[in-house]
């Protein structure tokens, strides 16, 4: 079962990276893999949505509950589809003049060979996933004077 989890300093204000990461609809836009988003339903703290994901021919469907404290908290509860669960944790932490990000992924496929594809390749995908998030950030807000994005970082991995 891979799990991750990481803080990040950025540059921009959780209300900001509140928004980018609450902003479901969009991620088609901009993350890889993600090839179309149905929004089921959503409210100011509560959205239902449907994530097709494909890596190659492989194409799979996830349903989420996506739970969210404005600015400071967004949780992703797994609905159905092809895993045994998955959790999705952001907390936007305010950080002088940017946000501390803690993030937290844990998920587990039903199916083995589903499960030993994502093992293969969790930590590099996890690293594009974020990696998109933080140019994501920047196509929209730019970068604020003086600031460096990813200031620093640390990260805990384990695969289960």
């Amino acid at each position: 079962m891979p799990r991750h989890q990481e803080v990040r300093r950025l540059p921009w204000p959780p209300k900001a990276l509140f928004e980018l990461v609450a902003d479901v609809g969009s991620y088609a836009e901009f993350l890889p893999w993600v090839s179309a988003v149905r929004v089921r339903s959503n409210s100011e703290t509560l959205m239902v949505a449907d994530l097709i994901v494909g890596f190659g021919s492989l194409k799979e469907t996830f349903t989420s509950r996506v739970a969210k404290e404005r600015p400071r908290h967004i949780r992703v509860d797994y609905l159905e589809g092809p895993l045994r669960h998955l959790y999705n944790d952001w907390t936007f932490e305010p950080d002088g003049t940017g946000t501390k990000v803690h993030f937290c992924v844990d998920f587990a496929f039903r199916s083995r060979l589903f499960e030993m594809l994502a093992g293969q390749v969790f930590d590099s995908a996890l690293r594009r996933m974020i990696s998109a998030f933080e140019a994501r950030a920047r196509e929209l807000y730019g970068d604020p004077p003086g600031a460096a994005s990813g200031i620093s970082s640390s990260s805990a991995h384990k695969a289960a």
